[in-house]
């Protein structure tokens, strides 16, 4: 598939999910009788149908989360003006965000009802400068161990040819979450 057509694809896929996100909830943060009794998966998955809020962050870094599976989370950005450096690059700031974004929601799928994380560690390397003429990334994070405590997670940030901007690693700690 070239490189224009891929773009095209990933332009479709944004545009439905976001749709569908915006005719919805829209951004906000989920009240706890929305997500009673919901695992991590079921609340990303009633998110992107619309029935919950998604986080106000993706309007304000321009990024969204695209697809998510147990254990995997799939999120796209566009870069911008915004989100330039005093270089004409895009910030790292903004590299992190993202792949932070999808590390912690692929671990979120793993979670059980009433279990929650936050994330302790956050590693990145970034590998190659995004600058305006990228018109979108990806960040893909998968989580590598899930356990009672601990849950690691490594992502990869990507272009719609296949470059490599960026890679990171995460360790959250998973615990139960307060009663309110």
């Amino acid at each position: 598939m070239t490189t224009t057509n891929q773009l095209d694809t990933w332009l479709e896929q944004e545009q439905r999910i976001r749709l569908l996100m915006d005719a919805g909830a829209g951004p906000g943060v989920a009240r706890p009788d929305q997500i009673a009794g919901k695992t991590g998966l079921e609340m990303m998955q009633a998110m992107m149908r619309g029935e919950i809020p998604y986080p106000p962050i993706s309007k304000t870094l321009d990024f969204l989360i695209l697809e998510v599976e147990l254990g995997r989370a799939l999120f796209q950005g566009t870069p911008g003006v915004d989100h330039l450096n005093p270089m004409g690059s895009v910030h790292g700031g903004w590299f992190a965000t993202l792949l932070d974004s999808a590390l912690g929601c692929a671990v979120h799928t793993m979670m059980p009802p009433g279990r929650g994380y936050t994330t302790a560690e956050l590693g990145v390397n970034l590998v190659k400068a995004i600058t305006p003429k990228v018109q979108r990334v990806r960040a893909e994070g998968k989580v590598i161990h899930c356990g009672r405590q601990l849950a690691t997670a490594e992502a990869r940030l990507i272009g719609p040819d296949g470059t490599l901007y960026a890679h990171a690693t995460t360790t959250c700690l998973v615990f139960e979450m307060p009663t309110r």
